[in-house]
This record gives structure tokens, C-alpha cells and sequence, in this order.
């Protein structure tokens, strides 16, 4: 089988089609995957695989997310190589790097996994916020994201993420990876200097500690999600004041945190 030539996200595939009775030549979108290095002024940080979309945000949003880079005003600029493949985010003359305690490179793979450590205490006080949403207006704002996630859609291959305000979805992040989409819309927010603190995060993947963590350090109040979240993640919810919302479809949906948050 030949290769054809890629689009941006995704590619399209020979492939040996079944439907019922016989068999058929065809072809396929599949969702891309590509290894993404990211380097920190002269260091080589990280090596992510991801379907190589919006790849600035991501080097930026991973960055922050490990507390490698707390402001837009720490970057210098932002260098992406053509082939989308390396990132370089350079910082401000003089500003130190925090970068691991020396240790090498890492590589992650499609699962996601961060360099964090999951479960790790979350810092600062629990989020405060005034915000409170129907159940209505959840189904509704889940039913525009889903709307919007059209490779997901086209490809039955990604994970998606989007930041909404006020029932707007302001910006939607598809990738292979469940933490690649937060990390997207945590650089997006920071390359564009959106406040997130009144913000509610939709995705379709399952709710993990580490997904907490990265909603706490973006300091979003609500998360809804598809899918369910684990034990660890609602204990932890609980203690930063985050309502997370799971389950979220067929006009039902279960609330494990922060319940005072959401009202008929």
C-alpha cells in the first residue's frame, strides 16, 4: 500500500474495507503522529509525540505545566523548524533555567505521561470562584465542543480540550495525547494573555492527577468531561476547589466536586 501524501493533523491511508458482505479497496483518515523535540534556549528538553498541530503552543504550554517558564514575559521568542518536528522557546537574557536538576532528555510517547510527578501535592490555596452553571448549560456547551472537534470527528483518532466562556467555546485543541490538549490551551492562553480564572475546560478524555494538576496551574475553575475521572483526581479536585463534571452526555452527567457550583 502506497503512502499518500499528508494534510495538516492527519493523512490518508489504503486500506481493506469490510461492511457486512465483502470486502473493498478504500482509504482512510487516520490521525498523524509525529515526534516533537523541545528545547529550552540551548537544551533539549523533551521529545513528545503528538499529530503536529499547533506545535508552538504545546512547547510553551508543556513548559509551563512544568513550571519551566510562569510568563509570557520570560519569552524571548519562539522558533518552530519547518517540518514542525523542533521547537525552541528562548527565554529573556539572564533568566535561569529550572531544568530538572541536570537530568537528560526525556521522551514521551502518546500516552502522555509528564515529567511531574503524578499525584504530587498542589500548591497554593484552593481556586475561588463565583461561576455557576445549569445542567443545561453544560449539555449545551459539551454538544458545541463536540461540534467544533471536527478531526476527532473525521479521524475517531484524538483526544480534545477547549477553554469556554460565558457558553462560548473560545478555542478548541485536538491531539493524540490527552495532555498534549491541555498543554495546547495553556500556551494558547499564555501566548495570548488569557485569563483563565473564569474560564470552564471540556474535554473528551478521561479526568487523571495529572489533568488536575494542569487545570489547578491554569487556574480553571470547571472541568466538564465525556469521560470519568479516577479516585485520586476527585480527591484532588475537591482539595483546589474544582468542579469536575464527568460523564457528560446523553442529557445526564455526574458531578464529583465542588457541587455548590452547579444549579438547576
Amino acid at each position: 500500500m502506497k503512502e499518500k501524501r499528508e494534510c495538516q493533523g492527519s493523512g490518508l491511508r489504503d486500506i481493506l474495507l469490510f461492511q457486512g458482505q465483502s470486502l473493498a479497496a478504500g482509504e482512510a483518515r487516520i490521525i498523524g503522529e509525529i515526534p516533537l523535540t523541545i528545547h529550552l534556549n540551548e537544551r533539549k528538553v523533551v521529545t513528545i509525540a503528538c499529530a503536529g498541530l499547533h506545535v508552538e503552543e504545546l512547547a510553551v504550554g508543556f513548559l509551563r505545566s512544568e513550571g519551566l517558564i510562569r510568563s509570557r514575559a520570560e519569552i524571548a521568542g519562539v522558533e518552530v523548524h519547518p517540518d514542525c518536528r523542533q521547537v525552541r522557546v528562548h527565554t529573556v537574557k539572564g533568566r535561569e533555567e529550572r531544568l530538572f536538576g541536570g537530568a537528560a532528555e526525556q521522551v514521551l510517547t502518546s500516552s502522555g505521561a509528564r515529567l511531574a510527578g503524578a499525584g504530587r501535592a498542589l500548591a497554593g490555596e484552593a481556586l475561588e470562584s463565583a461561576m455557576i452553571l445549569t445542567p443545561r448549560e453544560i449539555l449545551c456547551l459539551m454538544e458545541r465542543f463536540l461540534a467544533l472537534a471536527g478531526l476527532h470527528e473525521e479521524t475517531g483518532g484524538t483526544h480534545a480540550a477547549a477553554l469556554a466562556r460565558d457558553g462560548k467555546i473560545l478555542v478548541v485543541r485536538e491531539d493524540i495525547g490527552r495532555h498534549n490538549t491541555i498543554d495546547m490551551l495553556g500556551g494558547h492562553a499564555l501566548l495570548n494573555g488569557l485569563d483563565c480564572r473564569q474560564m470552564v475546560l471540556c474535554r473528551t478524555g478521561r479526568v487523571s492527577s495529572e489533568i488536575v494538576q494542569k487545570i489547578r496551574l491554569l487556574g480553571i475553575p470547571v472541568a466538564v468531561s465525556l469521560s470519568v475521572p479516577t479516585t485520586l483526581a476527585v480527591d484532588m479536585a475537591r482539595a483546589a476547589g474544582i468542579t469536575l463534571v464527568g460523564s457528560v452526555r446523553g442529557g445526564r452527567m455526574k458531578i464529583y466536586s465542588q457541587e455548590g457550583r452547579v444549579k438547576i
